[in-house]
């Protein structure tokens, strides 16, 4: 759970781009980020079961789910926890909102990146917010602003379960008020709710103040939970935070990831690192088999020594011992000096060897012999040499298949599959791909010294719905390409991803009605519609308006079976009008 902090620098409206004053009086409806760009950013991914807004996983719940789960909480740790837990996590949320406004439109008037969480709360589902008014000064930390709550799910839930009481209940609203408005102003403002429909009002009344306005917040932190001094990195820009130019600040982590499945293999890595375990790593190409074998090393007590990689696939069968091994000089025409092995070069350290299944049978029994033995000898050598080095393994490939198929050596796939690791392709960890980006951008931007503004939201909304064949190396790569193909200081849009290959389609986003929809324009060409004059021109005796209207009204009806509402319904029509229609016409009929 984040906890909010108790006092944020002052230097974080400045890095927001913010001016430091805002009165809504003077707001025009206009001003970016409005309502429409908001809404852009929910989209929807029915065919994985996600529903994103921008970056970030959402959920669709019920309401009365959620009032299940707040009765209970309540039942099991009474109103004053309860109250506490529900607060924090609506914080949470109002942080994470507040840091897609200042980051997705840092140069926005100040007024209506404050304006934009009213329209981020009403647009999750918990309330229909409206300003009455709201006015700040940065400068000599001022904030003052009155709202609305309208149709609050929180409160409906409540009176349901318990009846009209006494005290507010909008709980998790209210966090999330707080989190908005305090990751913005750059210090902590606190809102009380001083009406409520839990109590009986219409409608639920809010008031915001800075903590110092307030002077008697101690009872408001209690449930804020700031009994601890919290560092200005609770709300500063992450690496899972989207794509922007304060994030290239952040240098990119070994291992990228967040989702339950990525933390699921990092949990398994973590366990075995610090034993001598073999380990086997399988996964898809491209999902970064050899980053989890460096960060396995790193975790181990071998971190000092080397780590030495092999693609096994990359060597010729004749080689191969030659390269595992180790040479000595005379052992062959060519041979004029000797040298040592993979196996000698990783003395002490790990010998990761990828795309083991590669390896022919012959090369596999010489593998399983140095594993046994610990102990290599080079070719034309006369003597053993002994090896303390760690083993992992890499494959694409199902070894148990291989096994059956009589490819790989049962007795090596034992003496390899000590502890194995599964990593998921990136389409089972999408969850990830925004950290991803972020990374592979802040990357890029210093490797080119390039400053772009982020990805559009189209292209994000595509990646995060895009099935990545390469895996975490196919959007690396986009990444690169994007950079290099987009203009400085503008955005990486779709034609600068897929240069030159087809286009994914687009995602499901909300039309102007709120209905679900395919967003944005078409990516894929297609030939213009002819013209509808020059189609019905082509019909052998000419055509009337009352004609045409006759005969789209009976063939809608005959393709539904006589059923008039779906007859109706085919040509946009209410069942009163397709039936009026369909009697004049048959009046007309002689």
């Amino acid at each position: 759970m984040t906890n909010p902090p108790s006092a944020l620098p002052d230097d974080r409206v400045a890095n927001a781009a913010f001016h430091p004053r805002g009165d809504s009086r003077q707001l025009s409806a206009g001003s970016s980020p409005t309502p429409a760009e908001l809404t852009d950013c929910l989209f929807f991914s029915p065919e994985d079961g996600r529903i994103w807004l921008n970056d970030q996983r959402m959920l669709l719940l019920h309401s009365s789910s959620f009032g299940a789960l707040r009765g209970e909480v309540i039942e099991r740790l009474g109103l004053e926890q309860a109250r506490g837990l529900f607060t924090r996590t609506g914080y949470a949320s109002g942080a994470r909102d507040a840091r897609l406004i200042r980051e997705r439109w840092p140069q926005a008037d100040a007024a209506a990146v404050f304006r934009a969480g009213t329209h981020l709360h009403t647009l999750e589902g918990m309330t229909k917010v409206e300003p009455l008014h709201f006015k700040f000064d940065a400068d000599s930390g001022f904030y003052e602003g009155e709202f609305l709550w309208h149709h609050s799910c929180e409160a409906d839930e409540h009176v349901r379960a318990y009846g009209i009481g006494q005290d507010p209940v909008c709980w998790t609203e209210t966090g999330y008020a707080i989190g908005f408005v305090s990751g913005l102003f750059g210090q902590m403002v606190i809102f009380r709710e001083v009406e409520c429909r839990g109590m009986g009002h219409r409608s639920c009344r809010v008031i915001g103040k800075t903590a110092e306005q307030w002077g008697d917040v101690e009872q408001d932190l209690r449930y804020l939970n700031v009994s601890q001094a919290v560092t200005s990195t609770t709300l500063a820009p992450t690496p899972e935070h989207p794509v922007s130019r304060s994030a290239r600040a952040n240098p990119p982590q070994t291992l990228v990831g967040a989702s339950a499945a990525f933390n699921a293999a990092t949990q398994a890595l973590q366990r075995v690192a610090l034993t001598p375990a073999t380990v086997l790593i399988s996964g898809e190409s491209g999902v970064g088999k050899e980053m989890f074998a460096r960060q396995l090393h790193q975790l181990s007590h071998r971190h000092d020594g080397p780590f030495v990689a092999l693609n096994c696939a990359a060597i010729p069968d004749n080689l191969i011992e030659a390269e595992l091994f180790g040479v000595e000089r005379g052992a062959y025409t060519g041979a004029t000096h000797s040298r040592p092995g993979r196996f000698e070069r990783a003395q002490g350290g790990t010998l990761f060897l990828d795309e083991i299944t590669s390896l022919s049978l012959g090369g596999q029994s010489k593998l399983l012999r140095a594993l046994q033995e610990r102990e290599v000898e080079r070719v034309g050598g006369v003597r053993g040499i002994k090896v303390d080095v760690r083993v992992v393994a890499a494959t694409n490939i199902d070894l148990r298949k291989a096994v059956a198929d009589g490819t790989f050596r049962e007795d090596l796939f034992y003496r390899l599959n000590v502890y194995p690791i599964a990593l998921p392709p990136l389409r089972e960890r999408r969850d990830d791909i925004p950290l991803l980006i972020n990374a592979f951008l802040t990357r890029f931007c210093q490797e080119y010294a390039r400053t772009p503004a982020g990805l559009t939201m189209r292209a994000l909304k595509v990646l995060l719905r895009y099935d990545f064949a390469g895996n975490v190396r196919e959007l690396q790569n986009l990444i690169e390409r994007g950079l290099i193909a987009s203009d400085e200081g503008q955005a990486i849009d779709l034609v600068h991803l897929f240069r030159n290959e087809p286009m994914p389609a687009d995602p499901y986003g909300l039309d102007d009605h709120g209905s679900l929809s395919n967003s944005g324009p078409q990516l894929t060409t297609t030939a213009p519609r002819p013209a509808l004059l020059d189609t019905l021109g082509q019909l052998d005796q000419g055509f009337s308006i009352d004609g045409l209207e006759s005969r789209l009204i009976n063939e809608a009806l005959q393709q539904n079976a006589g059923n008039l509402a779906a007859a109706a319904r085919l040509v946009g029509l209410s069942r009163a009008q397709f039936a009026y229609r369909l009697k004049k016409h048959q009046r007309q009929t002689p």
